[in-house]
């Protein structure tokens, strides 16, 4: 059955295995084009796990996604970059001794087109790229908020700004969707905040975006709608408000009440 067209992502009764433990078991959502959507759960529920199929990293084991009208069951990380779907980790993965600027050029790559002849000739189309490349990465550095002087390698931003320059390289590479693993991490009520607005104007711009986040507040102030997954499974899913009320997500997630 074709997804409707207003489905970017559409993931129908995926699994995944490791062993014999169950990671995702028959999960299915959809995520519309020009939403935030949220993923939450208690830690080892499974969220990351579903970042690494629908990225790539992890080939799934059943079920399907699509993704703008294409049906993927195993598909590289390349590939799917190209194809409009681009992440951060729960971890910063910078390249630490490359300047921010030269970060965020790296993330070019999936829309170039200059091969190893032309980094070796330099000829005039390569060096026309690479003066957009760097005229993109300056626009998406400013985009994001990231005040420093360009040169200034990756290792010496603040760590909010090296979060940022992480969404700065995902959308470097055009994405349709863009998929967050846990941005606000570590960050302070401040920087939140600024998260908040930056992850509002990206959407603005037309970008879909898939967020996991352990702040339940910015999910809940952020998302157009949630799903909760618990150890594998899919719990609940609705619009926050729904998702708050849910008993079940009371019970696993939210610790039965709604301050958190």
């Amino acid at each position: 059955m074709t997804p409707p067209s207003d489905h970017l992502l559409e993931l129908t009764s995926v699994g995944k295995h490791f062993g014999g433990v169950t990671a995702l078991a028959d999960v299915s959502l959809h995520i519309r084009q020009g939403e935030i959507y949220g993923l939450i759960g208690p830690n080892g529920a499974g969220k990351t796990t579903l970042f690494n199929v629908v990225t790539g990293l992890y080939q799934l084991d059943s079920g399907s996604f699509d993704f703008a009208g294409q049906r993927y069951m195993r598909c590289k990380p390349h590939l799917l970059a190209q194809a409009g779907i681009a992440r951060t980790f729960q971890n910063i993965r910078l390249f630490a001794n490359m300047s921010a600027l030269e970060n965020i050029m790296v993330g070019r790559h999936p829309r170039t087109r200059t091969g190893i002849w032309g980094a070796l000739t330099r000829h005039a189309a390569a060096r026309a790229e690479e003066r957009d490349t760097v005229q993109r990465a300056r626009e998406l550095l400013d985009y994001v908020g990231i005040e420093c002087p360009h040169q200034t390698l990756a290792k010496h931003l603040s760590y909010g700004e090296q979060r940022r320059l992480e969404i700065a390289r995902a959308l470097a590479t055009e994405p349709k969707l863009l998929a967050l693993d846990e941005p606000a991490a570590g960050m302070n009520a401040t920087e939140t905040v600024a998260l908040k607005a930056l992850l509002q104007k990206i959407r603005a711009s037309g970008i879909t975006v898939l967020l996991i986040e352990h702040d339940v507040k910015l999910i809940m102030g952020l998302c157009d709608r949630v799903a909760v997954l618990d150890y594998g499974k899919k719990i609940a899913e609705g619009v926050p408000e729904e998702v708050r009320r849910d008993p079940a997500v009371i019970a696993a997630y939210l610790g039965g009440g709604e301050s958190t």
